[in-house]
């Protein structure tokens, strides 16, 4: 348990609603393509976007964390449903534009309006790893958007999603905009080996008008934004993966039920990854901390959603082969908890995405202690 999680009724609320709710929806939502439209609602509901009751600006990061990682023991698919509802209200909750704040907030960290974040793109385009897809010119007081982002998840004809524009003349606009909006086109896209039940769409965007009250931040306001940002949509990530590995945790108790004499020749056994699973948690409750604040460096922060990726692979294959011949079962926990820790390292930032901007720090670092 993190510490965030500690004499916090809402949160057994949250894992009651799990239990009751989720935990017989996984399969259905991994491999079925279920959208778990009403586990999401009333995971809202319960604050588990950053709503409070009182005031829904006040996003707790670190009980965020410890939200996103009680549905990732169950289903790594909704878990990540969470990060992209959680980290839009995230942006939302600090953009610059009072206007857009006003007119999805609310809705958004109460869960009644759904929305995915579709900024991998423009993410892995500002590491340097591939162009940005979506371009942006100047139409009055708002914008008018053309390209096509190929995954975007937690979207839909009633959701919202947010993403970024390469803008006409230079900078970069980052805007929200809803599923039904003239001249965006949802297309699905090819089977996925799980996740499937995430709402994952390919989004084209055809002359779309943004109008200044779905904007975010503006080219001039763009790179102050993305550093505000960053750490909290990394380290939001962190709960997917800690909560990947506590399933997996589980799948090692039932294993060795019967087979413990030999499970325990094994590597990675449930006391040892425990130990570097509860100081990852605590590091990263820091490190949440410090990002509410807009306070901390960025490197400890992508170390920290690295391990995270690391452990949950090494914590699903231990799984798979605690389990032995059942979790090579596709209806086996294990066989399920594989492929979500495949995700937890691929999803932007991936585990390589991840190593590139470390080492591209460090290696700047070292450049400026030398000079």
């Amino acid at each position: 348990m993190s510490p965030s999680e500690n004499h916090n009724p809402s949160l057994q609320a949250i894992a009651t609603l799990v239990d009751a709710s989720l935990s017989r929806l996984a399969d259905s939502i991994d491999r079925e393509g279920f959208y778990p439209v009403d586990f999401m609602r009333e995971l809202g509901k319960l604050g588990g976007f950053g709503a409070t009751g009182t005031d829904a600006y006040a996003l707790d990061l670190p009980r965020q964390i410890a939200i996103t990682t009680q549905v990732g023991r169950v289903c790594g698919s909704t878990a990540f449903l969470v990060w992209c509802q959680s980290t839009c209200a995230w942006y939302l909750q600090h953009a610059p534009s009072a206007a857009v704040r006003q007119r999805y907030l609310d809705r958004v960290a109460s869960g009644s309006l759904l929305a995915g974040t579709g900024m991998s793109n423009a993410v892995k385009h500002l590491a340097g790893i591939e162009k940005i897809r979506l371009d942006a010119r100047r139409d009055g007081d708002g914008y008018v958007v053309n390209g096509v982002l190929p995954w975007v998840s937690n979207a839909g004809a009633d959701n919202l999603v947010i993403v970024a524009a390469a803008v006409e003349g230079g900078g970069y606009l980052m805007f929200a905009v809803e599923g039904r909006a003239p001249g965006l086109e949802l297309h699905p896209c090819p089977d996925f080996s799980g996740m499937e039940g995430t709402s994952t769409l390919n989004l084209r965007f055809k002359n779309v008008a943004v109008g200044a009250d779905s904007v975010l931040a503006h080219p001039p306001q763009f790179e102050a934004f993305m550093a505000r940002i960053k750490a909290g949509f990394v380290l939001g990530q962190a709960g997917m993966g800690f909560g990947v590995v506590e399933g997996c945790l589980k799948t090692l108790r039932e294993s060795n039920v019967s087979h413990a004499h030999v499970n325990a020749l094994l590597d990675d056994q449930e006391g040892d990854l425990q130990a570097e699973l509860t100081a990852l948690q605590a590091e990263a409750d820091v490190l949440a901390r410090q990002a509410q604040a807009g306070a901390g460096a960025i490197l400890p922060v992508l170390k920290l959603r690295a391990a995270a990726s690391e452990l949950a692979l090494r914590a699903a294959n231990s799984a798979v082969l605690h389990a032995g011949a059942r979790g090579y079962l596709m209806r086996h926990p294990a066989q399920r908890q594989l492929r979500e820790a495949v995700f937890v390292a691929i999803v932007t930032p991936a585990l390589k995405h991840l190593r590139k901007e470390i080492r591209d720090l460090e290696q700047r670092q070292q450049h400026a202690e030398a000079a």
